[in-house]
């Protein structure tokens, strides 16, 4: 029911493509790590296979050129599960969380002038919109990257409240724009109060997980388990047993009713994907434990820097850190869970590679000999 409901399980939707699959996930996380691609690039890329990646680019972010109409935006960026793009359908449900935001003064004491910076970025907006950080006057002060200068915090926090939005990227940067501009009018004035935001995304929660417990659709959106409990009874998910789960749980009632049965997905798993980005969930349907160890020392990390799960026959069977090198890619850490699981992870890493342009695959270490020598074999 889960991989059904995350779109790992079935003919996948190539019609509804890229967007379809947000639409279906309801946030897609962001990340600045790149080795294969990008976490978000790896999302539908993981569901629809070698979707080309410009095509995935544009199928989140929308221009809004200064010589035409503009094409309404299909997503937008905000806090969700972390830093997301979500489908601009979902612009209402956020405001509980822009309210909170505003309530509680977030980047206020950290600006010096805050209702001068503030007025200078939405001036500009205004005249000269939609601008990046830079073309608005600098993102940083010459620091680290988290030395932000004046500018940078004055108009994060008036995306943080929704002022502005961001509905498009160039070159990985976020390219701002007034919200009252760029978000379609209905939306922009679909004024929701707290308690149905959290309705409709726990709800929304709920359909894309297919089953989960109270502490799964909190998850999904960071949400408390307070606000679930307030109104998970108004969300039309049913409350269900599962075997082998302490907690109770609820699933959607599509999923009860749809027979979980097609073909199972074969492919790599970026870490943040929304199928195992809440680890206790991940361990309690698939027995796996996983951890991102981007950010672990290097001499204490176990799997590697990205370690990418393998998902096969619904299971999640194995584990490889990959990299490039010019045209090769590098498994430079393997493990696998058994001998069955050899083939599949050939398969995924030439897929993989054929997406990124790769014509070669290098398995540099396997933490079983002899599994290693296997998939050697099998890849060539």
């Amino acid at each position: 029911m889960a991989l059904r409901a995350q779109g790992l399980l079935g003919a996948p939707d190539r019609r509804a493509g890229v967007r379809g699959v947000l639409r279906r996930l309801g946030a897609v996380q962001l990340d600045t790590i790149s080795v294969l691609a990008r976490s978000h690039e790896l999302v539908p890329y993981a569901r629809l296979g070698g979707v080309g990646r410009a095509t995935v680019e544009s199928a989140y972010w929308t221009p809004r050129p200064a010589d035409r109409a503009p094409e309404p935006p299909h997503s937008f960026e905000y806090w969700s599960h972390a830093a997301c793009i979500l489908p601009i359908e979902e612009w209402p449900l956020f405001a509980f969380r822009r309210r909170a935001i505003q309530a509680r003064g977030y980047r206020w004491h950290v600006m010096k002038e805050p209702e001068r910076s503030c007025a200078a970025v939405r001036d500009r907006l205004k005249a000269d919109g939609p601008l990046t950080a830079t073309e608005l006057g600098g993102a940083k002060n010459g620091g680290p990257w988290w030395d932000w200068s004046e500018t940078k915090i004055a108009v994060e926090w008036l995306l943080d409240t929704g002022e502005v939005v961001c509905t498009e990227r160039r070159g990985w940067k976020r390219v701002y724009d007034l919200a009252e501009r760029a978000v379609p009018q209905a939306l922009f004035h679909d004024d929701l109060d707290d308690q149905e935001c959290m309705r409709r995304l726990v709800a929304q929660a709920g359909a894309a997980m297919g089953v989960a417990t109270r502490a799964d659709l909190a998850d999904y959106h960071r949400l408390k388990g307070g606000q679930v409990d307030a109104v998970i009874g108004a969300t039309g998910l049913v409350p269900v047993e599962v075997a082998g789960w302490s907690k109770p749980a609820w699933a959607d009632p599509r999923a009860l009713a749809d027979e979980a049965r097609g073909r199972h997905r074969t492919t790599l798993l970026s870490p943040f994907d929304s199928l195992i980005w809440d680890r206790p969930r991940t361990e309690r349907i698939f027995g796996f434990t996983h951890r991102l160890e981007a950010y672990v020392p290097r001499q204490k990390r176990v799997h590697g820097y990205f370690a990418m799960p393998l998902l096969t026959g619904g299971r999640l069977a194995g584990r490889v850190d990959p990299a490039r090198e010019g045209s090769t890619l590098v498994a430079r850490q393997v493990s696998l869970d058994g001998p069955k699981a050899v083939a599949p992870m050939a398969q995924a890493l030439r897929e993989a590679a054929e997406w990124v342009g790769c014509d070669s695959v290098r398995v540099e270490r396997c933490d079983d000999t002899k599994l290693g020598a296997a998939l050697v074999s099998a890849l060539a």
